[in-house]
């Protein structure tokens, strides 16, 4: 490869102090080197870099291009050689965590905020699914960690050595209905019958290889699939169908009055969320979320639950 990076830097320095002497300085080297690589670098590339017709020479078009990319690789290799050297370090160049639906972000920010102060330069990756979509992303090797996934997970990967998970919690759930819906008046508790003539707003599983999960849909019911809890509770608070919301997620429109809560004959809605992760990963970022995560306030945090 006729470009190198200490080529790269040479022309990155004398576009930064403006000409060789100032460059040669910076990089301490003599004057007399610093145009030798710049005369090489063009015979390898039999390219022109410079004008040098006039009083100052300056950056051909394709110098320029040649100095801006460089740049480019100039940081990818500076990157490069910090997450080797964390690595080194015990802490990972990245951690990706898969997060279910069910977690409000806003509720994850304090934990992210809480990591940053570790001054570590793992970088995160952060990526949302609903229900199966999040063990999948697991299993797929496209998450180091998952929080908040849904029920006890697919057999494969309870059967399978590699991977753990921990209980995370349960979340207070609330039969909701809008004002205006028709089952606001209607007699408590709701039988599965009243209910099953009804339009359930559900989220949408993100899986595609696994078994979708359906939670709180009675056989038959008419649905509404929408991509997100949000979206769910908006639809609810329009009158769009019923369905089951987390308490702390419903609470400031049944206070408001534009939700309605009804005690059903039979709590269908059951089930627990769980962190995952691959046994074998034994990074520092990791661990530090592990023991974080371990901690009851930091799990009734991320459900939405008063802390």
């Amino acid at each position: 490869m006729n470009i190198t990076l200490e080529a790269l830097q040479i022309l990155d320095a004398i576009d930064r102090k403006g000409s060789f002497a100032a460059a040669a300085n910076v990089l301490d080297k003599v004057p007399s080197a610093i145009t030798y690589s710049i005369r090489k670098l063009e015979e390898d590339l039999d390219v022109l870099l410079y004008d040098r017709r006039g009083h100052r020479a300056k950056l051909t078009i394709a110098g320029q291009e040649l100095l801006t990319q460089g740049r480019h690789l100039l940081q990818a290799a500076e990157e490069l050689e910090q997450r080797v050297k964390r690595t080194a370090t015990g802490w990972e160049s990245e951690l990706r965590i898969v997060v279910d639906g069910i977690i409000q972000f806003e509720n994850l920010l304090p934990l992210l905020q809480e990591f940053e102060q570790q001054a570590c330069g793992t970088r995160l990756r952060i990526s949302q699914e609903v229900l199966s979509g999040v063990w999948e992303t697991l299993l797929n090797g496209r998450a180091d960690l998952a929080i908040g996934a849904a029920y006890d997970g697919p057999d494969t990967l309870r059967m399978h050595g590699e991977y753990q998970t921990r209980l995370m919690g349960n979340i207070d759930w609330v039969f909701a209905v809008a004002a205006q819906h028709p089952l606001a008046q209607a007699a408590e508790p709701l039988t599965a019958g009243v209910i099953q003539n009804y339009r359930a707003i559900v989220v949408g599983d993100t899986g595609r290889q696994l078994p979708s999960i359906t939670a709180g849909i009675l056989n038959g019911q008419d649905t509404l699939t929408v991509p997100s809890l949000h979206a769910k509770l908006l639809a609810q608070v329009a009158g769009l169908g019923c369905g089951n919301l987390p308490r702390a997620l419903a609470l400031p429109y049944l206070k408001s009055g534009a939700l309605v809560e009804k005690t059903l004959e039979e709590t269908r809605l059951s089930g627990n969320n769980r962190i995952a992760w691959r046994s074998n990963d034994k990074g520092k970022a990791l661990h530090w979320f592990l023991q974080r995560l371990a901690d009851p306030v930091v799990q009734r945090m991320l459900l939405g639950g008063v802390v």
